[in-house]
C-alpha cells in the first residue's frame, strides 16, 4: 500500500492534487446542509428500552401526558386577574388550533394550583408537538415566535424540550464557528513556530480543512439512514484538525529531514511515506478502533461520535498520505520557505541561533537522562500524582443533560428555572407509569392497590391514576371526569409525584423510579420519563462496557505488537494510556459535578455528568493518547534495532519523538480548548476533560512515567517468544520493512555505557539528524524510483 501511494505521488503529484480539490469541492456542496440533518436531541436513552417503549405509547394514546412545550406567562396583577385570565385563555385555545399541537393544558383551564407560581404572578400553558425532534423543532420555533413577548398585560416567555433542543442546536453552531476562528489563526501561530516555515505551517491546516470538508459530507450521507447527533461536529473539528497536525507533523519533518540529507524531492516523500507514512496508518488504526467501541452502545449519541470520529481519522490519515506527499514533491526546497523568524533576527542583527530541532534535541537529552537516572523516584511520583488526581472519580453521580447546560441568559433556559424555582417540583418532575390492561372488574381492584403502594413509596407526594388521587396509600380524591382521561382502549395511565425537592432527574429520583419498579403487583407496568431514561441509559451502558472495553484493549494490544514485535510494550502501554486519563476523570468530578470553577467558566453545575459523557471521554482521549504511544514506541524500536541497546533506544526515542509530540499536544490542547470554550456545558466539558488528558499524557506519562518504567523493565521490555518473533518478521516483510535481522553492536548484550552521542546511521555512516533519527543512502541516480529502506521506522 505504502509502495503505491509512493508511486502516484512521486509520479503524478498534479494529477493527484486535482482529483483531491474536485473531491473537496463535492463535499463542501454535499456536507453544506449537514447541520440541518443533525438532530439537537440529547441521544442518550436507549431506544429498545423500558422507558422508550412506554414514552411512545404514552405519545400516542396520552399526548397531554408529555409536554414538550411550556408557555411561562407572567402579569403583574396577578394570573387570577379578570383580564389576564381572558387572554391566557385566548392564548390556549388559540395554541390548541395550531396544526402541530396534539394537545393543551393551562392553569386558566384546569386551575391546577401546580401550574401557578407561589407568589400568584406566573402560570403555565403546557402543551405537546406532535412528530419527531426533527418536525417538532420547526414547529415550536415558529410557535415561540407567534406567541412569546408581549400581548396586553402579559409576558410570554417560551421554554419546554423542544425549545431547548433548538436553542442547544442553535448555540452549538454559532460556537462552533467561533472555535474555528480562534483555533485556525493560534495553530497556525503556533506551526510556524514548531517549523520555523509559513509554507510548513500551512500544509497541515490544508489536511486538517480535507479532513472536516470530507467528514461533513459523510455525516450527511449517514444522517440521511440513522440518527445523528449535532454534538457530533464538536469532534470533527477537534479530530480534524488535531490529527491533520499531529500527522503533518510526522509526514513534514521527515521529509525536511531528507531535503537536509542531500536527497532530491520525490526520493525524500518516498522514504517519509514509508517511514513516517507507517506510523500514521498504526496511529489511524489504534484511534479508529477506540472510538469505533462507541458503536457497540444503542444510545445514538454515543454512536454519533464514532460516525464523526473514525471518518474524520480516516481522511486525516489519507490526506496525509496522499494529498500532503503530492504537496511536498511539488514544493521540495520550497518548504522550508518564508522564516519569519530569520527576517526579524536581520532587522535586529542577532546572532542566528541553533535550529529548534536542535536545542530541542538537547533540552531532551538532559531530561530523559536525569529521569532515567532516578528511574524508581520518577515512576513513584507520576504514579501517585496520577492516582491521587483520579480519586474524585470514585465519587462520581450520574444523570442526564437537561436545560442548564445552555447559558443562563437563554429564554428556554430562563422558562426552565423559574419553574424550579418558583413552581411546585410536580410540575415537571413527575414518572409515569403505564398499566397495560383496563382498570375494570378485576383489574380495577389490583389498580386499587397499585397505586396505594405506589403512594407509600419514599419521597412520594401523591400519585394520580384514573380512580383518583393518592397519598400515604389512601384514595385522597374521587374519580373525576380530568382522572378519566387516563384511560384509553386497553391502557391506564399514573403519575407518581416526588416530594417538592427532588429534582426531575436527580439521584434520588433515580432511586424513586428503582423503586416503583420494585413494587410487586400482577398488573402489567412500564415506567417512563426522564428519570426513568437515565436508568436505563445507566443499564445499556453498563451492559456494553465489558464489550467495549475487551474490544479496545485487546486491538491495542494487537496494533502495538504489530507495531514492534514485543508482548510487554503492549502490556505497558495500555497501563500508561490508562493512567493518563485519571487525571481527566478526577478533574471532570471535581469541576463540573462539584461546580469548582463555575464562576470563571460561566456554567451551572448540577451535581451528576451526564451519563454517556465519561464513556465518549475515554474513547477519544484513549485513542489520542494511543496516537503519542504510537509515536514514541515506533521510534524505540527502530533505535533499539539499529543499536540493539535497550537505554539508548529509549534515550533516543524520547529525543527524537519529544518535540513532535509535545508540539501536537500544544496544538491539539488549543483545538479542545477553543472547543470547550463553547457555552454549552457538555461541549465544554468533553473540550476542557480531552485537553487536559492530552497535556498530562504528553508530560507526566511521556516525559516521566514511560522512560523511567521502561528503564527498570530494561531489555524485557522486547520480549516475545520465538514463533511470534518470527511472525512478526514475516509481517515486516510484507510492509517493505525487511525482514533480516537487525544488526546487534558487538557486546550489546545489555545496557551499554551511555556516552552521550548520538549514533551514526548504519547505512550511510553520517550523524542521525536530531529529530528524525536515520536517513537512507543518498541515491546515486536521480531518476532512479524505487529506493530501499533498510528497516527504517518513524
Amino acid at each position: 500500500m505504502l509502495d503505491a501511494l509512493t508511486g502516484l505521488t512521486t509520479r503524478r503529484p498534479w494529477w493527484v492534487l486535482f482529483t483531491a480539490l474536485l473531491a473537496v469541492v463535492g463535499a463542501v456542496v454535499l456536507g453544506s446542509g449537514v447541520a440541518d440533518r443533525l438532530r439537537a436531541g440529547q441521544g442518550t436513552e436507549d431506544p429498545l428500552s423500558e422507558s422508550a417503549l412506554a414514552g411512545d405509547v404514552l405519545e400516542e394514546h396520552f399526548p397531554d401526558s408529555r409536554p414538550n412545550l411550556i408557555l411561562l406567562v407572567e402579569a403583574e396583577a396577578g394570573v387570577d386577574d379578570r383580564e389576564v385570565a381572558r387572554r391566557a385563555l385566548g392564548l390556549a385555545e388559540g395554541l390548541a388550533y395550531e396544526d402541530a399541537v396534539a394537545g393543551v393544558t393551562s392553569y386558566w383551564q384546569t386551575g391546577s394550583e401546580e401550574l401557578k407560581s407561589d407568589d400568584g404572578s406566573r402560570a403555565l400553558i403546557a402543551a405537546h408537538v406532535s412528530g419527531t425532534e426533527d418536525e417538532a423543532g420547526p414547529a415550536v420555533a415558529a410557535i415561540a415566535e407567534a406567541y412569546g413577548g408581549e400581548h396586553g398585560p402579559l409576558t410570554v416567555s417560551v421554554g419546554g424540550q423542544t425549545a431547548v433542543l433548538n436553542d442547544i442546536e442553535s448555540t452549538i453552531a454559532e460556537d462552533l464557528l467561533r472555535s474555528e476562528l480562534i483555533a485556525l489563526p493560534l495553530t497556525l501561530l503556533i506551526l510556524v513556530w514548531v517549523y520555523g516555515s509559513v509554507v510548513s505551517a500551512v500544509l497541515p491546516l490544508l489536511v486538517g480543512v480535507v479532513a472536516i470538508i470530507g467528514t461533513n459530507a459523510a455525516l450527511y450521507v449517514i444522517a440521511g439512514f440513522t440518527d445523528v447527533s449535532v454534538f457530533a461536529q464538536s469532534l470533527t473539528i477537534a479530530l480534524g484538525l488535531g490529527l491533520s497536525i499531529d500527522y503533518a507533523l510526522l509526514m513534514v519533518r521527515r521529509f525536511r529531514a531528507e531535503l537536509a540529507a542531500g536527497a532530491d524531492p520525490p526520493t525524500a516523500t518516498a522514504v517519509t511515506v514509508r517511514t513516517a507514512g507507517r506510523t500514521v496508518v498504526f496511529s489511524a488504526l489504534a484511534i479508529s478502533a477506540a472510538l469505533a467501541a462507541m458503536l457497540l452502545f444503542p444510545l445514538y449519541f454515543l454512536r454519533s461520535f464514532a460516525y464523526a470520529g473514525v471518518t474524520v481519522v480516516a481522511l486525516a490519515a489519507l490526506a496525509s498520505l496522499v494529498v500532503l506527499p503530492a504537496l511536498l514533491t511539488l514544493l521540495g526546497h520550497r518548504v522550508n520557505s518564508l522564516d519569519p523568524r530569520r527576517l526579524l533576527r536581520r532587522r535586529t542583527g542577532a546572532v542566528e541561533p541553533l535550529s529548534p530541532e536542535d536545542a530541542a534535541d538537547r533540552r531532551w537529552q538532559r531530561l530523559t537522562r536525569l529521569v532515567m537516572r532516578r528511574a524508581p523516584l520518577f515512576a513513584s511520583v507520576s504514579l501517585i500524582v496520577l492516582v491521587v488526581a483520579g480519586l474524585p472519580f470514585l465519587r462520581v453521580e450520574f444523570g442526564m443533560a437537561d436545560d442548564r447546560q445552555l447559558p443562563a441568559e437563554t429564554e428556554s433556559r430562563q422558562v426552565m428555572d423559574v419553574i424550579r424555582d418558583d413552581f411546585s417540583s410536580t410540575a415537571t418532575g413527575a414518572v409515569d407509569v403505564l398499566v397495560h390492561s383496563p382498570p375494570q372488574d378485576t383489574d380495577a381492584a389490583a389498580l386499587d392497590a397499585y397505586a396505594s403502594a405506589l403512594s407509600s413509596l419514599d419521597d412520594v407526594d401523591e400519585v394520580r391514576s384514573p380512580l383518583g388521587v393518592y397519598s400515604d396509600g389512601a384514595n385522597t380524591r374521587a374519580r373525576t371526569p380530568v382522572d378519566a382521561l387516563r384511560e384509553s382502549d386497553d391502557l391506564a395511565y399514573l403519575q407518581v409525584m416526588p416530594d417538592p425537592g427532588v429534582e426531575d432527574i436527580s439521584p434520588q429520583s433515580q432511586d424513586l423510579v428503582r423503586a416503583i419498579r420494585a413494587v410487586d403487583t400482577p398488573l402489567e407496568t412500564s415506567v417512563s420519563g426522564q428519570a426513568a431514561a437515565v436508568v436505563d441509559a445507566q443499564a445499556a451502558i453498563a451492559e456494553q462496557i465489558p464489550l467495549a472495553l475487551t474490544a479496545v484493549v485487546v486491538s491495542m494490544l494487537v496494533l502495538v505488537y504489530l507495531l514492534t514485535g514485543s508482548l510487554v510494550l503492549p502490556l505497558l502501554s495500555v497501563l500508561f494510556n490508562a493512567l493518563s486519563l485519571t487525571a481527566m476523570f478526577g478533574a471532570v468530578v471535581w469541576i463540573f459535578q462539584d461546580g469548582n470553577l463555575s464562576g470563571p467558566l460561566g456554567f451551572t453545575p448540577t451535581g451528576f455528568i451526564d451519563t454517556a459523557l465519561p464513556v465518549l471521554m475515554f474513547c477519544i482521549a484513549f485513542g489520542l493518547s494511543m496516537d503519542y504511544g504510537v509515536f514514541l514506541m515506533s521510534r524505540m524500536r527502530e533505535e533499539y534495532d539499529r543499536v540493539g541497546d535497550h537505554r539508548k533506544a529509549v534515550e533516543l526515542g524520547l529525543r527524537r519523538t519529544g518535540g513532535i509530540i509535545t508540539a501536537a499536544a500544544v496544538t491539539l490542547a488549543v483545538v479542545l480548548l477553543a472547543i470547550g470554550a463553547s457555552r454549552v456545558t457538555n461541549t465544554m466539558m468533553l473540550g476542557w476533560g480531552v485537553a487536559l488528558a492530552v497535556v498530562v499524557d504528553a508530560t507526566v506519562v511521556r516525559c516521566f512515567l514511560v522512560p523511567s518504567v521502561l528503564r527498570m523493565t530494561g531489555r524485557a521490555t522486547w520480549w516475545a517468544p520465538e514463533p511470534l518473533r518470527r511472525f512478526h518478521r514475516a509481517f515486516d516483510a510484507t510492509l517493505g520493512e525487511g525482514a533480516a535481522e537487525p544488526v546487534r553492536p558487538h557486546g550489546s548484550g545489555g545496557d551499554a555505557p551511555d556516552t552521550g552521542a548520538a549514533p551514526s546511521d548504519t547505512t550511510t555512516g553520517r550523524p542521525a539528524t536530531p529529530e528524525e533519527g536515520p536517513a537512507p543512502a543518498p541515491v546515486a541516480e536521480p531518476d532512479r524510483k524505487n529506493t530501499e529502506v533498510a528497516h527504517v521506522r518513524d
